[in-house]
């Protein structure tokens, strides 16, 4: 047990009260962003004020005892507590395999901080996507402005088996994300202390539970999640959030309008729709079966989402009938919840992770499934849909009917990961002039609740600015890379993005070939991406050669930049070459194994035979190097 004087404990208490923000601010860097910003904030609150060591009793000598042998010098004080926050915070990195230790408790709000940009989004993403020890490294660089052997002694004391590792892989991600992560991690986005707040539930105190059969519920949910009280074993005289959370009259429900004058366009804006939406009896079996399932109830969970029971009323976004069957939809703030009742059948619950949802993101739902065909519940601000087939870039769109409620006609779904590909259908989406004039994207299903935005960059701006996949440059890229997205299904996919980083005249007068990185962010933070080769095409929906594949990186991301490809290619002439591009900043390629070349350029092209290795790797403008990514 770490105990220590009572001198060190005030030492220790007096820095944490110094230094709470900072101490806050390092805990919840290392925390897993998986835990979501609300939990993250308040556990990170809880183990630094934890990180207070207790004092240990003195134990008097008897006349014949030795004194007490001086050990190593004792850290500071705030020494002291940044050691015990780092050790707490990194066995968090277990959840939720095992309990979490017992944190603030925030009842009736939510708590986030500050939204950054996009460049804060994308560091957070990067920073989800590596171990707990290696963002402890990179907090104690550029929070704790240690240097390396400093930063190595800190992570050995806090019980990392390998701090070397961590710290060869932190230098990695500064490296990817380029000199401004220091500046970043010091911005609103990371501090928990500052923090915005939204509230869980509106309606509180509408009124009273008002079914007998939804009290009993609640009461037995309520004592399983709060656990027994002592006492004369009386029921609660205040209701928990757990009661609260399963009487249908405290649901949100967003005022129809409000989407049209809100600064935050997702699905907190969004009304709730359906002619069941003020069915009491039907809220409140979903969300009774929700609370705790039956035996026989199917539940499907999008990779990454928890199942829990609600802890507070959600939002309702519908309830109604589609296709004969019973639906109603749930927003708890992080998660999308589908009940669904068929006849003569048992219930079923889907669960998709929705946290920090955009306007593209959070423009349509599934709100129906069957054998090959779906339907889309649209959000309020999307004014216009229209169908058509990836692999035809040069079809036209086709419109498609929406109900007075916002459900679309049926819309066949796309190919499974294992059967053919001969169509993929995605659906464009136009928003409201009301908030976003006329603007435009694509959509996609990959099986789960929230379908897919689809986005296109050029080789020219890099991926600083995704954009709609409308004109023909765009359509002709997904063309050829649609199919690749199977893959990708009940996979918890956020969004896609075809990235042309570079062309390149191919040997021979092969004609051009285009290089496209194909980046699909979770919504769980890391990201997977495949680097394709495409070269000249007989038919528009030719795929093109997979060139590499790189899972949980910032590869391709605005943090990601540069990427250097390879690959193997036959001339016409029968000739092998190994062929080569880099992307914008990538000023050389060098390829070394059993082929050696170079180029003063960002493409290269070698003669050299199918079978011989090579290494390739890129010069860097500002004089790094990039390896290429390999399959």
């Amino acid at each position: 047990m770490d105990e220590r004087t009572r001198a060190d404990v005030e030492r220790a208490e007096a820095a944490i009260v110094e230094h709470y923000p900072r101490l806050v601010r390092l805990g919840y860097l290392v925390l897993p962003p998986t835990m979501g910003r609300h939990r993250r904030v308040l556990a990170a609150h809880g183990l630094v004020q934890r990180a207070l060591p207790r004092a240990g009793r003195r134990r008097s000598r008897g006349s014949g005892a030795l004194p007490a042998q001086r050990g190593p010098e004792a850290p500071s004080g705030y020494d002291l507590v940044r050691l015990r926050t780092l050790r707490l915070a990194l066995s968090y990195e277990e959840w939720p395999a095992r309990p979490l230790p017992a944190v603030p408790s925030v009842w009736g709000l939510r708590l986030f901080p500050r939204a950054g940009g996009a460049d804060e989004l994308a560091l957070d993403q990067a920073l989800s996507a590596v171990p707990a020890p290696v963002r402890a490294a990179v907090g104690l660089w550029h929070l704790e402005g240690l240097d390396r052997d400093a930063a190595r002694a800190v992570l050995v004391a806090a019980g990392v088996a390998d701090p070397d590792g961590a710290q060869q892989a932190a230098g990695q991600l500064d490296r990817d994300t380029g000199a401004g992560a220091a500046a970043l991690l010091n911005s609103g986005e990371f501090d928990p202390c500052t923090v915005q707040t939204r509230p869980t539930d509106l309606l509180r105190r509408r009124q009273r539970i008002r079914a007998a059969v939804a009290l009993a519920a609640a009461v037995a949910v309520g004592a399983a999640v709060a656990g027994t009280a002592g006492g004369d074993g009386g029921r609660p005289r205040h209701e928990t959030a757990a009661q609260q959370a399963l009487d249908p009259a405290r649901l949100l429900r967003t005022p129809g309008d409000q989407w049209a004058d809100t600064s935050r366009v997702d699905f907190t804006a969004w009304p709730p729709r359906g002619r069941q939406a003020g069915d009491q009896e039907l809220l409140g079996r979903a969300l009774r079966v929700w609370a705790a399932p039956p035996a026989g109830t199917r539940i499907t969970a999008s990779a990454g989402t928890s199942t829990r029971p609600p802890g507070e009323p959600p939002r309702l976004l519908y309830a109604g009938l589609i296709d004969n069957v019973m639906v109603a939809v749930f927003h708890d703030g992080e998660r999308l919840v589908r009940y669904a009742e068929p006849e003569d059948a048992t219930p079923t619950l889907h669960f998709a992770r929705v946290d920090d949802p955009d306007l593209t993101t959070a423009g349509a739902l599934v709100i129906g499934r069957g054998n090959g065909w779906q339907r889309y519940l649209l959000a309020p601000w999307v004014s216009d849909i229209a169908t058509r087939d990836l692999l035809a870039p040069n079809d036209p769109e086709r419109g498609l009917h929406v109900a007075p409620d916002g459900v679309t006609d049926r819309i066949p779904t796309p190919p499974e990961a294992d059967g053919g590909c001969g169509s993929w259908p995605v659906a464009r989406l136009r928003t409201s002039a009301r908030i976003v004039g006329n603007r435009a994207f694509l959509v996609t299903d990959l099986g789960d609740l929230a379908p897919v935005p689809l986005t296109y960059l050029p080789a020219a701006p890099g991926p600083g600015g995704p954009g709609e996949v409308t004109d023909a440059p765009a359509l002709r890229s997904w063309a050829r890379t649609a199919c690749s997205l199977r893959s990708l299904r009940g996979a918890g996919v956020r969004s896609v993005s075809n990235w042309e980083y570079a062309g390149q005249r191919l040997p021979e007068d092969g004609g051009s070939a285009a290089w496209v990185c194909t980046r699909a962010d979770t919504w769980r933070g890391p990201g997977r991406v495949t680097v394709q080769f495409q070269p000249p095409a007989a038919h528009p929906a030719d795929p093109g050669r997979i060139a590499g594949r790189a899972l949980n990186t910032a590869t391709c991301s605005r943090f990601g930049r540069p990427v250097v490809g390879q690959i193997h290619w036959q001339a016409k002439s029968g000739k092998w070459y190994v062929l080569a591009a880099g992307s914008q900043g990538v000023g050389g390629i060098d390829v070394t194994g059993g082929v050696r070349a170079g180029a003063e350029a960002a493409t290269l092209a070698v003669p050299a035979p199918q079978s011989a290795s090579a290494e390739v790797s890129g010069r860097l403008t500002d004089g790094g190097s990039v390896r290429a990514v390999r399959p």
